[in-house]
């Protein structure tokens, strides 16, 4: 189970969720995807519309609707989907007063984790309760960070927060890596911030780099991912080969060996 995180929006979290997650599926994987962001962008992304949806994942934390009477087929095959709705904005304050507020999500993904071999958290760009119900129930977290100024910008506290949940909610929390997003080979820039990123971070950066690309950007507008809109685009080729550089490093039958450890470099 595989959180994607970072408090700042904008640098390709439901992206690489919905593309990775496809690529995956393709590869013979069982895929859940939960949209865990009020923005619902996976959703939408997907070809799902949340404000038709009668339920989605704010029944599962605020009501303990079981995960499995919430999945979506999506038109990946192998692939599915636990929406998002409008009414996931309210779900901060709503969980704020529960009990084991921060495990919520870890319980009633437990029951469900064993029929799919990825489960792919989309956290919203905060380091709210909802985020924080992500770490707790993830086995890892997946970093995408955006190849433009700042983009080391809150990383720190993104680290802090993962230790944290370690030391009180999920000892076993582990970095699954970081992945280098909107890369413009054109500039000096994108390469001067993947060569700061890799320098800081050493192993745990991902050896892909997804780039700037108008076909991904795209693909959510009709509503499926990039493979599904033009599969030989610069963008769908970066997720084709980060989901079989994710399968490498998890040992995944007919990969390679796997990557470097990565938590050195977060230690």
């Amino acid at each position: 189970m595989i959180a994607c995180a970072n408090q700042k929006g904008g640098v390709g979290k439901t992206t690489t969720v919905v593309n990775l997650g496809a690529y995956l599926a393709l590869a013979g994987d069982r895929v859940l995807i939960v949209d865990l962001d009020p923005q619902g962008n996976a959703t939408s992304g997907l070809g799902i519309d949340r404000s038709r949806a009668e339920r989605s994942i704010y029944e599962a934390v605020i009501d303990d609707v079981a995960i499995t009477d919430l999945v979506v087929p999506t038109a990946v095959s192998g692939m599915s989907l636990v929406p998002s709705s409008l009414s996931l904005a309210g779900a901060e304050v709503e969980l704020t007063p529960l009990a084991q507020r921060e495990r919520r999500l870890a319980h009633l993904l437990a029951p469900a984790a064993p029929a799919y071999d990825y489960i792919l958290l989309d956290c919203p760009p905060s380091l709210g309760l909802l985020t924080v119900n992500a770490l707790t129930a993830a086995d890892s977290v997946l970093v995408p960070i955006q190849c433009e100024y700042y983009a080391l910008e809150g990383l720190t506290q993104l680290i802090a927060t993962i230790n944290l949940v370690r030391d009180h909610l999920n000892p076993d929390l582990a970095i699954k890596g970081v992945v280098l997003t909107m890369f413009d080979g054109r500039t000096n820039l994108s390469a001067e911030v993947a060569a700061e990123v890799r320098r800081h971070l050493g192993a745990a950066v991902f050896a892909t780099v997804v780039p700037r690309s108008v076909r991904l950007a795209e693909a959510p507008s009709y509503g499926r991912p990039v493979v599904d809109h033009d599969p030989h685009s610069r963008g769908a080729l970066a997720y084709a080969a980060l989901a079989d550089e994710l399968r490498r490093r998890d040992r995944r039958p007919g990969t390679a060996e796997p990557s470097p450890d990565t938590e050195a470099a977060f230690a």
